[in-house]
């Protein structure tokens, strides 16, 4: 019998979304301690502020916060720090030259479990300028009113 496959969101960077134009995203695995775990089962993580960098031929999560688990104690770790993502390297050399084209940066998008595993989406992005972020909004709000107009319609 083929197992159900079961996708548990934890966090979702909107913001990503706003700033960023995505192209393209991966799934990679995080490297986590016992009590970080227990704290993403709760549900304790942002992804506002992170980005991913490539240091000597791996992928790094910065300032994605975990809160501590309110019983670990003595083994709780800092929340803000750096994170090793897992990927395959054939992956990593892929995004590295895509970084390397000006303007291409890497995201974290989402954190969710998936099965047991915690894994992360990666977003690669390009940056939006002012004028593209105001066109995304006022294309949303278009929507929005269509929407509206539909209903009552109804």
């Amino acid at each position: 019998m083929a197992k159900k496959e079961g996708i548990k969101l934890i966090a979702n960077n909107k913001k990503a979304y706003h700033d960023y134009f995505i192209e393209d995203t991966y799934e990679a695995g995080i490297a986590l301690a016992g009590t970080e775990v227990k704290s993403l089962r709760m549900g304790k993580c942002s992804l506002k502020e992170s980005f991913i960098r490539i240091e000597h031929g791996e992928l790094f999560v910065y300032h994605m916060h975990i809160s501590p688990y309110e019983k670990g104690n003595i083994f709780n770790k800092d929340p803000l720090r750096v994170r090793k993502l897992l990927v395959h390297r054939y992956e990593i050399h892929k995004l590295a030259a895509k970084v390397a084209e000006k303007g291409y940066t890497l995201v974290p998008l989402r954190v969710y479990f998936k099965d047991s595993l915690v894994k992360v989406e990666i977003g690669l992005a390009r940056g939006k300028k002012l004028y593209d972020k105001r066109e995304t909004i006022a294309k949303k709000d278009q929507k929005r009113e269509a929407e509206r107009e539909f209903r009552a319609k109804i």
